[in-house]
């Protein structure tokens, strides 16, 4: 994507302490700011300003200075960094440009020591360099929360699909409910018409008769409390027996989840001990990333401090002006050690910074295993702490079941002792209505008894039609959810194949970035029988912590041609020092592009183009200049000739 100038403005930097820099004041506008000028004339020193600005941690202070300061105003909007030295520890305040500077840090800051830049030299894992400011342990935690979700909602439209395979059944239940209570309320009027009739014909007193209808009547009333005492028995039989199965399908899940509270603190504390680890290598990376940097500067002779202290001890051969300044910019073998001011082996030194860039880029492998052991141990811990849950759900639940089943065998014995009770009373009202009966009393004792026991049916038809229509209206609630999960299950289904094509997707992007790039800057720079340096996206299965997982790798192809126009592949280390940085740059540009880091940093900083012959280094920041709203490149006075005299100039820092 490139990058339009027209809504970019003027900006101004403000720096003291910094580096190698007493004071300076630069402005500079949109577009491409060529810092111009030899070693040792505090280039470097002013890009780490703009980095500390922006909110990099990657600047030192000045030597002789106690506290240093960096202003960044773009129009209305000023950013400052402060840098004190306390007690030899060096802390930084203030309010920086960006609050999280890791992508800025990978692949906008194009210094000599960039990551990006050296990750093809050194043959580092592109791939995990690509990813590492993607929260990979994020987006798996929010799989795993919307799969989570996915599952409950299809337990709850299967629980529907279930309800709705009811429905018919309880339609049809009610229908014939319907059906037997309209029979039933004829047939209870054709009795009671019946009855009517019967007291007509029959002549006693009104004393006799209502003694009788007073026994019929209790007999009646106390054999319909009977039948209901039975039906509630029947109930509480089943309820109990139903709790019982329940109860012993969850006394088996139980036994199937451990507790495994003391795993869990196990596991708790490897995680501890694994971040505390974290934090030491952590600690380490920054004092090796200190030093690196430091000595790299020394290396270049850009530290005017050191060069002062070692004036006084260092000899000088005739005809020279004695200056340390020379010696460490010299292109001879040697060069002044700025530890104990004496003469050393140019390559010993790079040698040793080269062993300590190694052992970061090792202590960095490190944390990084440290970083998937932990998200490891935190998804097992995650695993054990669900199933703990389970368990202690599990035990709540047989809890209730028992005090409930206390409760309800408590009932059952009541209701049967009752029972009994209303067995006996019946018998006794049926002997008293037995001695009130006369022989023409009984055809109407029959029917009384007969219109009883179909009032008492007629009821019990009633309340079971009550049930169902109340089950029926409660599926019919339930059923009217079932759109509306539906419609959250495909949400959740989306946001899962969104997250899990998210990772896939940039590492896709920051391939076809590379590759895209790499063949057009490949075609400018026309390197000799370089025919094309690319990325292949693979799939392999790595080792995570103490688990396998399938994970992509990038690996880098460089296809050179014979002078009879034969392809062949090549390796990374045959490649020119040259064509090694052109790769690193365009590999920083493929994750600045990827990552969309022009979205919130807009400055391009390159340094240390040395090894890129001038042309090739003007074609190069052209085509860098495309895609940041500001690119500050440190050229020395020859290179910087090579590139268009429309781009703004800094000769004095």
């Amino acid at each position: 994507m490139k990058i339009s100038q027209q809504d970019q403005h003027h900006i101004e930097l403000s720096a003291s302490n910094i580096g190698g820099i007493d004071h300076t004041d630069v402005e500079f506008s949109p577009g491409v700011t060529v810092l111009m000028g030899r070693n040792a004339t505090n280039r470097t020193s002013f890009l780490q300003a703009i980095m500390a600005a922006l909110g990099s941690d990657q600047v030192t202070l000045k030597g002789d200075a106690d506290k240093g300061s960096v202003e960044l105003t773009i129009d209305d909007e000023t950013y400052t960094r402060t840098l004190t030295r306390t007690n030899g520890v060096i802390k930084m305040s203030g309010n920086p440009y960006l609050d999280d500077t890791e992508l800025a840090e990978l692949f906008a800051f194009l210094l000599e020591s960039n990551e990006a830049r050296r990750a093809v030299a050194r043959d580092d894992d592109l791939r995990d360099l690509i990813m590492r400011p993607v929260d990979t342990d994020t987006i798996q935690a929010e799989i795993d929360r919307c799969e989570t979700e996915k599952q409950q909602i299809d337990t709850e439209l299967e629980t529907l699909d279930s309800l709705k395979q009811q429905h018919p059944n309880l339609e049809q239940k009610r229908t014939r409910l319907e059906t037997e209570i309209e029979d039933k309320q004829a047939e209870l009027e054709a009795k009671e018409t019946e009855l009517e009739e019967a007291d007509t014909d029959i002549s006693e007193t009104r004393d006799e008769k209502a003694e009788l209808d007073e026994k019929l009547e209790e007999l009646r009333e106390t054999r319909s409390t009977l039948e209901s005492v039975r039906f509630k028995i029947s109930t509480e039989e089943d309820s109990i027996e139903a709790l019982k199965d329940e109860l012993a399908e969850l006394e088996t899940e139980q036994e199937q989840l451990p507790d495994d509270a003391g795993e869990t603190a196990e596991i708790e504390q490897e995680i501890q001990t694994r971040r505390e680890r974290k934090q030491q290598l952590s600690s380490t990376l920054s004092e090796l990333q200190t030093i690196i940097q430091f000595n790299e500067e020394m290396l270049q002779g850009t530290s005017p401090d050191v060069r002062s202290a070692l004036a006084p001890t260092t000899t000088t051969d005739e005809g020279s002006d004695g200056s340390i300044t020379d010696q460490l910019v010299a292109d001879s073998e040697t060069v002044v050690c700025w530890t104990c001011g004496t003469e050393v082996d140019k390559q010993e030194i790079e040698a040793t910074l080269e062993r300590l860039r190694t052992l970061r880029q090792d202590t960095l492998g490190e944390r990084s295993e440290l970083d998937s052991e932990i998200s490891e141990f935190e998804r097992e811990k995650s695993n054990l702490e669900t199933k703990q849950r389970e368990r202690e759900q599990t035990e709540r639940r047989l809890s209730q079941i028992n005090n409930e089943l206390e409760d309800r065998e408590d009932r059952l014995e009541d209701l049967r002792s009752e029972r009994a009770d209303l067995t006996d009373d019946i018998e006794k009202l049926e002997d008293e209505v037995e001695a009130l009966e006369q022989e023409d009393y009984s055809e109407v004792l029959d029917l009384h008894k007969e219109a009883n026991q179909l009032e008492f049916e007629l009821e019990r038809l009633e309340s079971d039609l009550d049930d169902v229509e109340a089950e029926i209206e409660e599926i019919d609630a339930k059923l009217a959810e079932r759109e509306q999960l539906e419609a959250q299950r495909e949400e959740i289904q989306a946001e899962l194949a969104d997250l899990r094509t998210r990772i896939e997707q940039i590492e896709q992007n920051a391939v076809d970035e590379f590759n895209t790039h790499m063949e057009t800057v490949l075609e400018l720079l026309d390197y000799a029988n370089l025919e094309r340096i690319w990325i292949e996206r693979t799939q392999q299965d790595v080792r995570e912590g103490r688990r396998k997982v399938t994970k992509s790798v990038f690996s880098l192809h460089v296809i050179r041609s014979t002078e009879s126009g034969t392809a062949y592949e090549d390796t990374i280390e045959h490649l020119s020092e040259s064509e090694r940085e052109v790769t690193g740059l365009v590999f920083a540009l493929a994750g600045y592009l990827a990552h969309e880091v022009y979205e919130d940093v807009p400055f391009i900083l390159l340094d240390s183009l040395e090894a890129i012959d001038s042309d090739r280094i003007a074609t190069l920041v052209d085509y860098f200049s495309e895609y940041a709203g500001y690119l500050v490149a440190a050229l020395l006075p020859e290179d910087a000739a090579a590139l268009d005299d429309a781009y703004e100039r800094v000769t004095e820092i």
